[in-house]
Protein backbone atom coordinates (compact mmCIF):
# COMPACT_ATOMS: atom_id res chain seq x y z
CA UNK A 1 0.00 0.00 0.00
CA UNK A 2 1.43 3.23 -1.49
CA UNK A 3 0.22 6.70 -3.29
CA UNK A 4 2.66 9.04 -4.74
CA UNK A 5 2.51 11.30 -6.82
CA UNK A 6 4.89 11.67 -10.03
CA UNK A 7 5.11 14.12 -13.30
CA UNK A 8 4.82 11.45 -16.38
CA UNK A 9 2.79 10.03 -19.82
CA UNK A 10 0.44 7.91 -18.17
CA UNK A 11 -0.19 6.11 -21.11
CA UNK A 12 3.51 4.66 -20.50
CA UNK A 13 2.79 3.48 -16.85
CA UNK A 14 3.65 -0.53 -16.37
CA UNK A 15 0.73 -1.01 -13.69
CA UNK A 16 -2.17 -2.92 -13.36
CA UNK A 17 -4.80 -0.43 -14.15
CA UNK A 18 -4.64 3.39 -15.53
CA UNK A 19 -8.09 5.04 -14.94
CA UNK A 20 -9.05 7.35 -17.85
CA UNK A 21 -10.65 10.60 -16.94
CA UNK A 22 -13.69 9.96 -18.85
CA UNK A 23 -17.20 11.17 -20.49
CA UNK A 24 -20.49 9.68 -19.96
CA UNK A 25 -21.00 8.06 -23.44
CA UNK A 26 -17.50 6.83 -23.12
CA UNK A 27 -16.00 7.99 -26.46
CA UNK A 28 -12.63 9.52 -27.47
CA UNK A 29 -11.69 12.80 -26.62
CA UNK A 30 -9.10 15.14 -25.85
CA UNK A 31 -6.45 15.70 -23.96
CA UNK A 32 -5.72 12.18 -21.02
CA UNK A 33 -8.40 10.82 -23.31
CA UNK A 34 -7.44 10.90 -26.59
CA UNK A 35 -3.80 9.88 -24.98
CA UNK A 36 -4.70 7.10 -23.93
CA UNK A 37 -7.30 5.74 -26.95
CA UNK A 38 -4.41 6.44 -29.46
CA UNK A 39 -1.93 4.28 -27.22
CA UNK A 40 -4.57 1.40 -26.32
CA UNK A 41 -5.78 1.11 -29.88
CA UNK A 42 -8.40 3.42 -30.39
CA UNK A 43 -10.98 1.12 -32.77
CA UNK A 44 -10.64 -1.80 -30.09
CA UNK A 45 -11.38 0.50 -26.88
CA UNK A 46 -14.20 2.45 -28.33
CA UNK A 47 -15.66 -0.97 -29.05
CA UNK A 48 -15.37 -2.34 -25.54
CA UNK A 49 -16.50 1.48 -24.09
CA UNK A 50 -19.08 1.04 -26.53
CA UNK A 51 -20.33 -2.13 -25.02
CA UNK A 52 -20.81 -0.11 -21.42
CA UNK A 53 -21.73 3.00 -21.89
CA UNK A 54 -23.62 5.31 -20.98
CA UNK A 55 -22.51 5.53 -17.60
CA UNK A 56 -23.47 7.65 -14.59
CA UNK A 57 -21.02 11.25 -13.27
CA UNK A 58 -18.96 9.53 -10.08
CA UNK A 59 -19.54 5.80 -11.73
CA UNK A 60 -16.42 4.08 -13.03
CA UNK A 61 -16.31 0.92 -15.61
CA UNK A 62 -13.57 -1.79 -16.30
CA UNK A 63 -12.13 -2.78 -20.29
CA UNK A 64 -8.75 -4.19 -21.27
CA UNK A 65 -5.83 -1.86 -21.77
CA UNK A 66 -5.15 -3.58 -24.72
CA UNK A 67 -2.09 -1.99 -26.49
CA UNK A 68 -1.09 -0.16 -23.44
CA UNK A 69 1.49 -1.48 -20.65
CA UNK A 70 -1.05 -1.32 -18.31
CA UNK A 71 -3.31 -4.45 -18.39
CA UNK A 72 -6.63 -2.37 -17.97
CA UNK A 73 -8.27 0.93 -18.14
CA UNK A 74 -10.94 1.80 -16.14
CA UNK A 75 -13.00 4.47 -17.68
CA UNK A 76 -14.33 7.51 -14.25
CA UNK A 77 -16.90 9.84 -15.17
CA UNK A 78 -15.89 13.38 -13.20
CA UNK A 79 -18.64 16.10 -12.60
CA UNK A 80 -18.32 18.85 -14.97
CA UNK A 81 -17.40 21.48 -11.88
CA UNK A 82 -20.71 24.19 -11.35
CA UNK A 83 -19.92 26.60 -8.12
CA UNK A 84 -23.63 26.37 -7.14
CA UNK A 85 -23.12 22.58 -7.44
CA UNK A 86 -19.94 22.18 -5.36
CA UNK A 87 -20.85 20.09 -2.47
CA UNK A 88 -22.49 17.56 -5.01
CA UNK A 89 -19.22 18.17 -7.20
CA UNK A 90 -17.39 16.88 -4.53
CA UNK A 91 -19.12 13.43 -3.85
CA UNK A 92 -19.57 12.95 -7.54
CA UNK A 93 -15.51 13.38 -7.54
CA UNK A 94 -14.96 11.73 -4.60
CA UNK A 95 -17.30 8.85 -5.64
CA UNK A 96 -15.31 8.46 -8.80
CA UNK A 97 -12.02 7.87 -7.25
CA UNK A 98 -13.46 5.27 -4.93
CA UNK A 99 -15.24 3.64 -7.55
CA UNK A 100 -12.62 3.15 -9.66
CA UNK A 101 -10.59 1.81 -6.78
CA UNK A 102 -13.03 -0.66 -6.30
CA UNK A 103 -13.63 -2.10 -9.88
CA UNK A 104 -9.33 -2.25 -9.71
CA UNK A 105 -9.92 -4.56 -6.58
CA UNK A 106 -12.40 -6.71 -8.05
CA UNK A 107 -10.35 -7.58 -10.77
CA UNK A 108 -7.04 -8.66 -8.55
CA UNK A 109 -5.22 -4.97 -9.76
CA UNK A 110 -2.29 -4.40 -7.60
CA UNK A 111 -1.67 -0.86 -8.68
CA UNK A 112 -3.50 1.96 -10.44
CA UNK A 113 -2.53 5.32 -11.70
CA UNK A 114 -4.62 8.28 -11.66
CA UNK A 115 -4.79 11.27 -14.06
CA UNK A 116 -6.39 14.35 -11.83
CA UNK A 117 -10.07 13.71 -12.68
CA UNK A 118 -12.22 16.33 -13.87
CA UNK A 119 -9.29 19.10 -13.29
CA UNK A 120 -8.72 19.41 -17.25
CA UNK A 121 -11.89 20.68 -19.45
CA UNK A 122 -14.53 20.24 -16.74
CA UNK A 123 -12.87 22.78 -14.97
CA UNK A 124 -13.06 21.59 -11.28
CA UNK A 125 -10.36 24.26 -9.58
CA UNK A 126 -7.30 22.31 -9.48
CA UNK A 127 -6.29 23.16 -5.89
CA UNK A 128 -9.88 21.41 -4.80
CA UNK A 129 -9.70 18.65 -7.16
CA UNK A 130 -6.28 17.50 -5.47
CA UNK A 131 -7.68 17.58 -2.40
CA UNK A 132 -10.75 15.58 -3.30
CA UNK A 133 -8.28 13.04 -5.12
CA UNK A 134 -6.07 12.88 -1.98
CA UNK A 135 -8.83 12.63 0.29
CA UNK A 136 -10.46 9.45 -1.70
CA UNK A 137 -7.34 7.74 -2.12
CA UNK A 138 -5.85 8.08 1.15
CA UNK A 139 -9.72 6.83 2.48
CA UNK A 140 -9.01 3.99 0.58
CA UNK A 141 -6.06 2.68 0.52
CA UNK A 142 -6.76 2.74 4.34
CA UNK A 143 -8.93 -0.45 4.13
CA UNK A 144 -7.27 -2.01 0.78
CA UNK A 145 -3.99 -2.79 0.52
CA UNK A 146 -3.06 -1.43 -3.44
CA UNK A 147 -0.33 1.31 -4.81
CA UNK A 148 -1.69 4.06 -6.10
CA UNK A 149 0.12 6.89 -8.56
CA UNK A 150 -1.45 10.17 -9.27
CA UNK A 151 -0.21 11.07 -12.44
CA UNK A 152 0.45 14.59 -13.55
CA UNK A 153 1.97 15.62 -17.08
CA UNK A 154 3.21 19.09 -16.17
CA UNK A 155 3.23 21.44 -12.98
CA UNK A 156 0.51 23.25 -14.27
CA UNK A 157 -2.01 20.62 -13.67
CA UNK A 158 -1.01 20.70 -10.31
CA UNK A 159 -1.89 23.37 -7.85
CA UNK A 160 -1.42 23.16 -3.52
CA UNK A 161 -3.53 25.74 -1.73
CA UNK A 162 -1.77 29.33 -1.47
CA UNK A 163 -2.26 29.37 2.05
CA UNK A 164 0.20 26.85 2.59
CA UNK A 165 2.25 27.34 -0.59
CA UNK A 166 3.13 30.85 1.18
CA UNK A 167 3.76 29.71 4.78
CA UNK A 168 6.40 26.59 3.25
CA UNK A 169 7.91 29.59 1.08
CA UNK A 170 8.32 31.67 4.15
CA UNK A 171 9.59 28.97 6.16
CA UNK A 172 12.31 27.92 3.65
CA UNK A 173 13.35 31.34 2.94
CA UNK A 174 13.85 31.49 7.03
CA UNK A 175 15.65 28.59 7.39
CA UNK A 176 17.44 27.49 4.34
CA UNK A 177 20.72 27.61 3.98
CA UNK A 178 22.56 28.17 0.61
CA UNK A 179 25.48 25.42 0.80
CA UNK A 180 27.61 27.31 -1.17
CA UNK A 181 27.52 30.47 1.17
CA UNK A 182 28.16 27.75 3.81
CA UNK A 183 31.22 26.63 2.08
CA UNK A 184 32.41 29.62 2.19
CA UNK A 185 31.62 30.69 5.52
CA UNK A 186 34.03 27.53 6.78
CA UNK A 187 36.24 28.29 4.09
CA UNK A 188 36.90 31.75 6.26
CA UNK A 189 37.45 30.03 9.79
CA UNK A 190 39.36 27.34 8.73
CA UNK A 191 41.84 30.09 7.22
CA UNK A 192 41.08 32.45 10.73
CA UNK A 193 42.42 28.94 12.52
CA UNK A 194 45.63 28.80 10.89
CA UNK A 195 45.90 32.70 10.93
CA UNK A 196 45.49 32.36 14.99
CA UNK A 197 47.70 29.44 15.41
CA UNK A 198 50.97 30.95 13.78
CA UNK A 199 50.50 34.19 16.13
CA UNK A 200 48.93 32.49 19.26
CA UNK A 201 50.44 29.37 19.65
CA UNK A 202 50.29 28.44 23.18
CA UNK A 203 46.35 29.43 23.20
CA UNK A 204 43.86 26.72 21.65
CA UNK A 205 41.97 27.63 18.73
CA UNK A 206 38.16 26.06 20.11
CA UNK A 207 38.72 28.86 23.02
CA UNK A 208 38.57 32.10 20.38
CA UNK A 209 35.32 30.82 18.59
CA UNK A 210 32.10 30.11 20.74
CA UNK A 211 30.03 27.46 20.02
CA UNK A 212 27.21 29.25 18.59
CA UNK A 213 29.90 30.05 15.84
CA UNK A 214 31.93 26.83 15.80
CA UNK A 215 32.53 26.10 11.85
CA UNK A 216 30.71 22.80 11.19
CA UNK A 217 33.62 20.49 10.87
CA UNK A 218 34.59 20.61 13.93
CA UNK A 219 33.26 17.82 16.17
CA UNK A 220 30.32 18.11 18.71
CA UNK A 221 31.35 17.19 22.26
CA UNK A 222 30.44 13.49 22.66
CA UNK A 223 29.62 11.80 26.19
CA UNK A 224 30.88 8.16 26.33
CA UNK A 225 27.47 7.00 27.52
CA UNK A 226 26.09 8.29 24.14
CA UNK A 227 28.23 5.94 22.77
CA UNK A 228 27.31 2.87 25.06
CA UNK A 229 23.86 3.68 24.26
CA UNK A 230 24.18 3.74 21.02
CA UNK A 231 25.94 0.39 20.79
CA UNK A 232 23.22 -1.36 22.88
CA UNK A 233 19.96 -0.77 20.73
CA UNK A 234 19.28 -0.77 16.74
CA UNK A 235 17.25 1.01 14.69
CA UNK A 236 15.16 -1.43 14.74
CA UNK A 237 14.85 -1.67 18.39
CA UNK A 238 14.03 1.72 19.15
CA UNK A 239 11.64 1.65 16.32
CA UNK A 240 9.47 -1.09 18.12
CA UNK A 241 9.98 0.63 21.01
CA UNK A 242 8.70 4.26 20.02
CA UNK A 243 5.55 2.31 18.63
CA UNK A 244 4.68 0.79 22.23
CA UNK A 245 5.51 3.77 23.83
CA UNK A 246 3.03 5.72 21.13
CA UNK A 247 0.34 2.88 21.78
CA UNK A 248 -0.09 2.27 18.67
CA UNK A 249 -0.07 -0.70 16.11
CA UNK A 250 2.71 -1.50 13.56
CA UNK A 251 -0.40 -1.46 10.76
CA UNK A 252 -1.18 1.70 11.80
CA UNK A 253 2.26 3.12 11.80
CA UNK A 254 2.81 1.75 8.20
CA UNK A 255 0.18 3.00 6.54
CA UNK A 256 0.13 6.37 8.26
CA UNK A 257 3.75 6.14 6.72
CA UNK A 258 2.94 5.62 3.05
CA UNK A 259 5.18 2.45 3.50
CA UNK A 260 4.91 -1.03 2.09
CA UNK A 261 4.31 -3.40 4.43
CA UNK A 262 6.74 -6.21 3.03
CA UNK A 263 9.06 -3.40 3.75
CA UNK A 264 8.04 -3.13 7.64
CA UNK A 265 8.49 -6.40 8.04
CA UNK A 266 12.23 -6.80 6.88
CA UNK A 267 12.43 -4.04 9.60
CA UNK A 268 10.70 -5.16 12.22
CA UNK A 269 12.40 -8.44 11.36
CA UNK A 270 16.26 -7.53 10.61
CA UNK A 271 17.75 -6.17 14.07
CA UNK A 272 20.37 -4.38 11.49
CA UNK A 273 18.62 -3.31 9.04
CA UNK A 274 19.93 -0.08 7.36
CA UNK A 275 16.76 2.00 6.45
CA UNK A 276 16.82 5.11 3.92
CA UNK A 277 16.84 8.54 5.10
CA UNK A 278 13.43 8.90 3.57
CA UNK A 279 11.81 5.47 5.39
CA UNK A 280 12.98 7.19 8.69
CA UNK A 281 10.99 10.12 8.00
CA UNK A 282 8.21 8.41 6.80
CA UNK A 283 8.47 5.90 10.16
CA UNK A 284 8.56 9.21 11.94
CA UNK A 285 5.76 10.79 10.42
CA UNK A 286 3.63 7.75 10.88
CA UNK A 287 4.22 7.45 14.21
CA UNK A 288 3.40 11.66 15.13
CA UNK A 289 6.87 12.03 16.70
CA UNK A 290 8.19 15.49 17.53
CA UNK A 291 11.61 17.23 16.25
CA UNK A 292 13.38 15.56 19.06
CA UNK A 293 12.21 12.37 18.93
CA UNK A 294 12.74 12.64 14.91
CA UNK A 295 16.07 13.61 15.20
CA UNK A 296 16.96 10.46 17.96
CA UNK A 297 15.29 8.10 15.73
CA UNK A 298 17.40 9.91 12.45
CA UNK A 299 20.88 9.00 14.20
CA UNK A 300 19.90 5.80 15.28
CA UNK A 301 19.60 5.20 11.63
CA UNK A 302 22.93 7.44 10.77
CA UNK A 303 21.35 10.34 9.26
CA UNK A 304 20.49 13.80 10.52
CA UNK A 305 17.98 17.08 9.35
CA UNK A 306 20.06 19.98 7.63
CA UNK A 307 18.92 23.18 7.11
CA UNK A 308 21.03 22.90 3.85
CA UNK A 309 18.46 20.59 2.29
CA UNK A 310 15.24 21.72 1.45
CA UNK A 311 13.63 18.55 1.80
CA UNK A 312 14.94 18.48 5.11
CA UNK A 313 13.36 22.10 6.21
CA UNK A 314 10.16 20.91 4.40
CA UNK A 315 9.93 18.51 6.91
CA UNK A 316 10.70 20.47 10.02
CA UNK A 317 8.35 22.28 8.80
CA UNK A 318 5.71 19.73 8.99
CA UNK A 319 6.88 18.33 12.57
CA UNK A 320 7.33 21.87 14.18
CA UNK A 321 3.35 22.52 13.07
CA UNK A 322 2.73 18.78 14.06
CA UNK A 323 0.92 18.38 10.95
CA UNK A 324 1.51 14.26 10.03
CA UNK A 325 -0.41 13.95 7.16
CA UNK A 326 1.77 12.06 5.02
CA UNK A 327 -0.03 12.90 1.79
CA UNK A 328 -0.11 16.88 2.43
CA UNK A 329 3.93 16.63 2.92
CA UNK A 330 4.16 14.58 -0.49
CA UNK A 331 2.20 17.42 -2.15
CA UNK A 332 4.69 20.11 -0.76
CA UNK A 333 7.76 18.11 -2.09
CA UNK A 334 6.33 17.17 -5.03
CA UNK A 335 5.88 21.07 -5.50
CA UNK A 336 9.01 21.81 -4.83
CA UNK A 337 10.54 18.88 -6.61
CA UNK A 338 11.91 17.08 -3.92
CA UNK A 339 11.41 12.86 -3.64
CA UNK A 340 8.47 11.71 -1.63
CA UNK A 341 7.82 9.98 1.62
CA UNK A 342 6.48 6.45 1.65
CA UNK A 343 7.54 2.97 0.07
Amino acid sequence: MSFTIIQQDITKLKVDAIVNAANSELKMGGGVCGAIFKAAGAKNLQAACDKLSPVKTGEAVITPGFSLPANYVIHAVGPVYQEQYKEQNREELFSAYTNSLKRAIENKCESVAFPLISSGIYGYPKDEALKVATSAIKNFIGKHDIDVTLVVFDKSTFVISRELYGAIASYIDEHYIDTHTDDRRVLLDVEREAIYRSDNKDVKYNQLISKKNRPSYIAPEVHIDDFVENLEESFSQMLLKMIDNKKTTDVAVYKRANIDRKLFSKIRSNKNYKPSKRTVISLAIGLELSLNETDRLLKRAGYALSHAAIFDVIIEYFILNKEYDIFAINQVLFEYDQVLLGS
